[in-house]
């Protein structure tokens, strides 16, 4: 069956989408290296930043394999940057805590990425970035609900 236009579109909004977060993982290293981070560590930081949550927390809400979040926290953990804390609603599962060390590099991150943030987005207005951003929310909503089924 060929693509409808929707379909077509959405191709290439995906393969756009491939090459912006390769970008911004690129950019997101070069942003945390000061700090000392990875963008994969301030992923799971930024995850835990208003409260802490298990690893399979932090896997589902960031859409990354519990193994690799568990991984990336052990290594904060090692580092000082998080902690582990006994989870009332779980007995093996932990929560990942920030440490003071931990919200001192998420603050020194958030003044950086405000200022690159804002940089980036110039010529770019808040109406289209909001548009943009309710589209991908209406798609990645289809497929958290697994309403698509392949034929």
């Amino acid at each position: 069956m060929p693509h409808t236009k929707a379909g077509r579109a959405f191709t290439e909004l995906i393969m756009d989408t491939f090459q912006l977060n390769g970008r911004l993982l690129a950019a997101g290293d070069r942003l945390t290296k000061p700090v000392g981070l990875t963008s994969s560590r301030w992923q799971v930081l930024g995850a835990i930043e208003a409260q802490s949550l298990s690893v399979a927390q932090i896997a589902r809400k960031m859409g990354l394999a519990r193994q690799n979040v568990q991984r990336l926290a052990d290594a904060l953990k090692i580092e000082g940057i998080v902690e582990y804390l006994t989870n009332p609603d779980h007995k093996r599962a932990k929560l990942v805590c920030l440490t003071e060390r931990g919200r001192s590099a998420m603050k020194k991150l958030v003044q950086l990425q405000e200022l690159w943030a804002n940089e980036t987005a110039s010529g770019v207005s808040a109406a289209e970035i909001e548009a943009a951003r309710d589209v991908l929310r209406k798609l990645r909503s289809r497929l958290e609900a697994g309403r698509v089924t392949f034929k």
